[in-house]
């Protein structure tokens, strides 16, 4: 598996928030869903994007895309000076700025909200609503928003999915899942390659030959006993030259990283199998259930039972 597959090997929306967004100016719309991540297509019209966390504001126009990272709240508005309209918050509920409830006033039909259907800006939006659906490896890769234009970038999707979104069929909740995965991991390939990508420090040493090298040993092996000295045996270089050299281009030492990546492959695999801890331990490079949970407790600060309670368990 390559690095960017194994990157991208982790949306699973299930029963993801999806909705056609129809508005005539002015308008503006605060979002503080604290959802992990959601993507915002522009179907017809245009819309800046304010993030809350210091941010400036990205304008997207007509076949644009955006993906925002929770938790940070941001705006979305005809203009970046239009007061907010309506708040979005947890758990899909929607309120005036002044906290009273909009009570559905909103509402236009199928996964449909808005001013009225034929409006002159559409949205097509896609959230996932818990970050076990996504994995935490890509979440920390991703900016607090990122854009691709339509001009490096035409979605083969966008007449797919404004079909579809609208639709009440058996299983479409299904189908507009993975469609949201499908789309996602389709604008990040697009996004990875582009050379302003703020790919992860791990994701560009990959090209240089010596630590790209011991990244992908550690990457596709992990549960091998790695020493930096049987690293660098296999890079064709010292342990001192390696050390020196991994620690410059990623960050962090050798065995720091592969403990960090033990712990993410054991996170992400905690949500999408069912593995007793025991088999999980021997697959990640612990040699115990113990050995694991104590290492991931320190992580991530709860134990790897709680991890997939909160995350949901299997999902399919």
């Amino acid at each position: 598996m390559d690095a960017l597959a194994g990157l991208l090997d982790g949306p699973r929306a299930h029963g993801a928030f999806m909705i056609r967004a129809c508005f005539d100016p002015p308008w503006a719309v605060r979002v503080q869903d604290e959802a992990p991540l959601t993507v915002m297509l522009m179907a017809r019209g245009s819309c800046w994007i304010t993030p809350d966390a210091g941010g400036r504001p990205v304008r997207l126009g007509p076949g644009d895309l955006a993906i925002a990272r929770g938790p940070e709240p941001y705006t979305c508005a005809d203009t970046p000076d239009t007061a907010p309209q309506a708040l979005i918050l947890p758990g899909g509920e929607c309120r005036y700025p002044d906290g009273s409830s909009l009570n559905g006033s909103m509402d236009l039909g199928v996964r449909t909200w808005g001013d009225r259907p034929d409006a002159g800006t559409v949205m097509l939006i896609g959230t996932y609503l818990m970050r076990g659906e996504i994995s935490g490896r890509l979440l920390d890769a991703l900016p607090s928003l990122l854009t691709l234009p339509a001009e490096v970038w035409p979605c083969p999707l966008t007449p797919l999915l404004t079909q579809e979104i609208v639709r009440d069929e058996p299983g479409q909740e299904v189908v507009l899942d993975r469609l949201l995965d499908l789309l996602l991991i389709s604008a990040l390939r697009a996004w990875f390659s582009r050379p302003e990508a703020a790919a992860p420090a791990w994701y560009r040493a990959l090209a240089d030959p010596v630590v790209g090298r011991a990244l992908r040993l550690l990457q596709d092996d992990p549960a091998h006993p790695w020493t930096v000295a049987a690293l660098a045996a296999k890079a064709g270089v010292s342990r001192a030259a390696l050390a020196r050299r991994f620690t410059d281009l990623v960050g962090e030492p050798p065995m720091t990283y592969l403990t960090g990546w033990r712990l993410a492959l054991a996170a992400d695999r905690l949500r999408d199998t069912d593995l007793t801890l025991d088999a999980l331990a021997r697959q990640v490079g612990y040699g115990s259930a113990f050995a694991l949970s104590t290492a991931f407790k320190r992580e991530y600060g709860v134990s790897p039972q709680e991890h997939r309670a909160g995350s949901g368990g299997r999902r399919t």
